[in-house]
């Protein structure tokens, strides 16, 4: 990142952290306790009550952008950064995120090639960069989410005892909240400066 530094810093190139989100019912129902050696799971009883969220945030506003989908798949990845696109119109992004396989899987890379077409690697209007396998707390959007629902569990007494009172109050926080840790500004913490 460190060549599209000045550009990074003047607002021509956005940096987005992104990843999904999958919402279920159990989210709300607070904490759990064992062993700290020991991985603990809690079993689902209802897959359906499940909301996948795609989102993003910009680490030098701290802006998150949220887009409630069908699934985590190719098709609804290429959606949300289209997506992204518009929303940062005129702007060229770097997506930063993991190695799922829709995010390197045929689908976007077709997109990309379409995207990309007739650029020049420096200014490509979409670029990707791979976070480490295996590395979820690199990315910082994963701390928004637990962010937001962690307002669910201490919030969810203000709602009705349905699962879309449930994401009513997910997006309430992904709107509301404000997202300003340390994490977020890692990888960027010299472009501040220039």
């Amino acid at each position: 990142m460190q060549k599209h530094a000045t550009a990074i810093a003047q607002g021509d190139v956005i940096v987005v952290y992104v990843d999904q989100c999958h919402l279920v019912w159990q989210d709300a129902c607070g904490y759990v306790w064992g062993p700290s050696s020991q991985r603990m799971t809690v079993p689902i009883t209802n897959q359906r009550e499940r909301q996948t969220y795609y989102g993003a945030i910009e680490p030098l506003s701290g802006e998150v952008t949220a887009l409630l989908t069908e699934a985590g798949n190719g098709y609804w990845t290429c959606i949300f950064v289209e997506y992204l696109r518009q929303h940062y119109a005129g702007k060229r992004l770097i997506i930063c995120w993991d190695g799922a396989s829709y995010h390197r899987g045929s689908e976007m890379q077709e997109y990309l090639e379409a995207v990309n077409l007739g650029y020049p690697p420096d200014d490509w209007p979409v670029t990707c960069i791979r976070f480490a396998p295996n590395a979820p707390q690199q990315n910082p959007i994963e701390d928004v989410w637990l962010h937001a629902k962690t307002f669910v569990r201490k919030n969810r007494q203000r709602c009705d005892a349905t699962f879309g009172s449930i994401k009513l109050l997910f997006e309430e926080a992904l709107e509301n909240l404000t997202f300003d840790f340390k994490k977020l500004r890692m990888y960027i913490q010299d472009l501040q400066l220039i």
